[in-house]
């Protein structure tokens, strides 16, 4: 869907005829070539990056969620989105391109700040080994306010680069073609595949900790595993689309209310509804006042402000 009005049939012809194997078959003379370069260079790598984000970050929540036992645990609210925006504009702004195994700098400086974050966030929060909701949320709004102070502060000093800085903040798919999707997409699926790996152990941490550690799951290195893991798999989509808000606080609550606790399940469930969900929202994005275009962090936060104001109703309640 889009300003260009592109039939299904004519998109399934397109992408067809550029897969091996099947496209020696499908004949496209017939379809524009501006059609096929908005189907195949725009619009398809924008899709799948939204597949990848939304995965990327409900995964992440569904997880974090599961380790610190609080329904509030959300890359966003917890200031992991802050601390990758971060990094990634102190490396716009100092200009440095060194890729590490096909990784971006960008995505390595959004790592660095994103870990930096979430361990700053976990210490301040933790009462010997619990981490109560109301301190999470604190010290995740206090960590995540201060670095995009931070941020801001950079905007001010750099302003030649404030342009590209504050797309970090707004959160947007657009313009970003097949590169930088294939640039994270196997660091990011390989992470996801890893923290499925731990949905036994986040179901057995569900019992409690001392429980968890009778039935020999190291409960320490675990939240470390998974902490790192979700970080990594947050902060490579931050890089490239910027910070995108609440997505991983709805998506687990959504499909945990559908399918049951079990994180074997909801763990790869979360993922698939994410990544739908976050298509649909750059869909409206892209469409509500077209041919403007509003940047899709605005309209997570659209949803996610109300669900996440009725979650501290109900927690209150």
């Amino acid at each position: 869907m889009g300003t260009a009005n592109i039939s299904s049939i004519d998109t399934f012809r397109i992408v067809g005829s550029k897969l091996p194997i099947i496209k020696k078959y499908i004949d496209v003379s017939d379809i524009e070539k501006s059609h096929q370069t908005i189907i195949w260079s725009i619009r398809l790598p924008r899709v799948l990056l939204g597949i990848l984000v939304g995965a990327s970050l409900s995964m992440a929540g569904t997880a974090f969620q599961g380790i610190f036992k609080n329904p509030m645990a959300d890359p966003y609210v917890i200031g992991i989105s802050s601390g990758a925006a971060l990094g990634a504009s102190i490396a716009i702004i100092l200009g440095v391109n060194i890729a590490f195994i096909n990784i971006s700098t960008i995505s390595i400086f959004a790592f660095i700040g994103a870990l930096g974050a979430v361990f700053t966030v976990y210490n301040i929060a933790r009462i010997k080994n619990k981490v109560p909701v109301t301190t999470l949320l604190l010290a995740g709004i206090a960590i995540g306010q201060f670095l995009t102070a931070i941020m801001s502060f950079l905007m001010v000093i750099y302003s030649k680069d404030m342009a590209k800085i504050i797309y970090w903040t707004l959160g947007s798919l657009a313009g970003k073609g097949w590169e930088p999707l294939i640039k994270i997409s196997i660091p990011v699926i390989i992470s996801m595949i890893f923290i499925n790996f731990f949905a036994r152990d986040l179901n057995i941490m569900l019992t409690g900790e001392e429980s968890a550690q009778s039935l020999g799951v190291d409960v320490e290195k675990t939240k470390i595993y998974i902490l790192i893991l979700g970080t990594f798999m947050v902060s490579m989509v931050v890089s490239i689309a910027g910070i995108i808000g609440f997505v991983g606080l709805i998506i687990p609550h959504i499909v945990r209310i559908i399918l049951g606790p079990d994180n074997r399940i909801i763990l790869p469930a979360s993922a698939f509804v994410g990544g739908i969900f976050m298509v649909s929202a750059d869909t409206i994005a892209r469409t509500i006042i077209s041919p403007v275009e509003i940047p899709v962090g605005i309209i997570t936060a659209l949803f996610g402000g109300p669900f996440f104001l009725y979650l501290l109703r109900k927690s209150k309640r």
